[in-house]
């Protein structure tokens, strides 16, 4: 299975901004996609952001225009920046491999650890 693994968290006020990786070896040869989560305590986990082995992309809608995720396929590391931050966005960020059209069936691979971004007012 490919591992990933997840940092960048902090903690800021609301305008700022952070940078996420998701560092997972083997997503470039194994043509996975990377999905990015987030959970807050006591809330559901949240779908955010993901980004497919053809660089395709997708957001939640109330990260569209405020994050981007993107991919460096050389160090098989996926970066979310994140701009404009809001309190709302506070939570514990995660990421997983996932298993697309094409993609080898070793792309289902267990959750990262998750990294902490708290935003204050």
């Amino acid at each position: 299975l490919v591992m990933s693994g997840m940092s960048g968290g902090g903690s800021v006020q609301a305008g700022g901004s952070l940078k996420l990786a998701c560092t997972a070896p083997g997503i470039t040869p194994n043509r996975c996609g990377i999905v990015i989560y987030r959970q807050d305590t006591g809330k559901q986990r949240e779908w955010v952001s993901s980004i497919g082995p053809d660089a395709s992309t997708a957001y939640e809608d109330s990260v569209a225009g405020r994050f981007t995720i993107s991919k460096d396929r050389a160090k098989d590391t996926v970066y979310l920046q994140m701009d404009n931050l809001k309190p709302e966005d506070t939570a514990m960020y995660s990421c997983k491999t996932s298993v697309v059209p094409g993609a080898s069936p070793r792309c289902d691979g267990p959750w990262s650890q998750g990294t902490q971004v708290t935003v204050s007012s």
